[in-house]
């Protein structure tokens, strides 16, 4: 038999009363965290989590006592705070937000699922929402240095947010933060997230793992190229003045003997490649010869001595040969 109007609409009244209790019940009051760059509690929650097969994820839910880990993936808030977060929550337990049934993210590991950022780029956090809220989100970088193999303390977290927004507008069912990231920051991270609410009294903690790549050399910064070494020219030996006549240059006050020969003006080099001159694996244009006789300056005594010795045979025939002179 078909049920009266008067059943149907007791029914309808009924459930209709019943929405609200419903609404604030535990699960179903899940509100959200952020998915880009993804939150620990979102990439290992079970049943929706991408990363539950990671190492990290298995260690967080045994660390949970196993079963159905952070399957209230969004639903990870402490009432009552009102921005005293640093009291409230403890040391070492920041991604939980100290609550028990969340303590497994707060798991010191250097494998967390995480993000690759680009330092000082331009940033965009997508918030996941289930139950939208008004409120506002503050999010923090660890300090550089920080050390994820170590648990999480306030000390490791800057002081002030990179970026703030409230009531920010929700896209495809995400909150997106927009801003800039700070451009001082390189290695592995820890992207902290607070959402204070204004609607409700709840404030929600998220930890995002995030990696920002070692900044990029200058150009030029790194070793300089080799450049091919310039042939060695012909060394150029200069005749020995004659006996008894003063040289152009001597009379001038300067050294005829060639010990150092200037280096020639190296060609224009094209862009961003290094001089011959100033080049450190560059040889000298001429160097100063050394102790094995084949310089320039050996060469010019060696002729020196042969017109000397040539000099000395001459006069000695024509002793022999002059006047007056007897053969012994």
């Amino acid at each position: 038999m078909a049920p009266s109007r008067h059943v149907l609409r007791t029914v309808v009244a009924g459930t209709a009363a019943l929405l609200p209790l419903l609404a604030s019940a535990g699960p179903v009051a899940a509100h959200g965290a952020p998915v880009d760059p993804v939150s620990r509690a979102a990439a290992c929650a079970a049943g929706s989590g991408r990363f539950t097969g990671t190492p990290a994820c298995r260690a967080a839910a045994a660390a949970n006592g196993g079963g159905a880990a952070f399957a209230d993936w969004d639903n990870l808030r402490v009432a009552g705070v009102a921005g005293r977060d640093r009291q409230v929550v403890p040391d070492g337990k920041l991604c939980s937000g100290g609550l028990p049934a969340y303590r497994g993210l707060d798991l010191a590991r250097a494998d967390w699922p995480a993000t690759r950022l680009v330092p000082g780029a331009a940033f965009t956090m997508r918030y996941a929402t289930t139950i939208p809220h008004q409120g506002t989100f503050r999010l923090y970088l660890t300090k550089q240095g920080y050390d994820p193999t170590r648990p999480l303390t306030w000390s490791e977290v800057a002081s002030r947010p990179f970026l703030t927004a409230t009531d920010p507008a929700i896209q495809g069912g995400a909150y997106r933060i927009s801003g800039r990231l700070p451009a001082d920051r390189t290695g592995r991270h820890v992207l902290f997230t607070i959402w204070q609410n204004s609607s409700t009294p709840d404030t929600y903690y998220s930890c995002s793992d995030v990696v920002f790549p070692a900044a990029a050399k200058p150009a030029g910064g790194g070793a300089p190229a080799k450049t091919a070494k310039p042939p060695r020219p012909a060394a150029s030996v200069k005749p020995a003045p004659s006996p008894g006549r003063a040289s152009a240059s001597a009379q001038r006050g300067v050294s005829a003997s060639p010990s150092r020969v200037p280096a020639t003006p190296s060609p224009a080099s094209p862009s961003g490649a290094v001089p011959a001159a100033e080049s450190p694996d560059a040889q000298p244009v001429a160097a100063q010869g050394g102790g094995s006789g084949s310089g320039p300056t050996a060469l010019a005594i060696g002729s020196a001595a042969g017109l000397a010795v040539t000099g000395l045979l001459a006069l000695a025939l024509r002793r022999r040969r002059s006047p007056g002179t007897r053969p012994g």
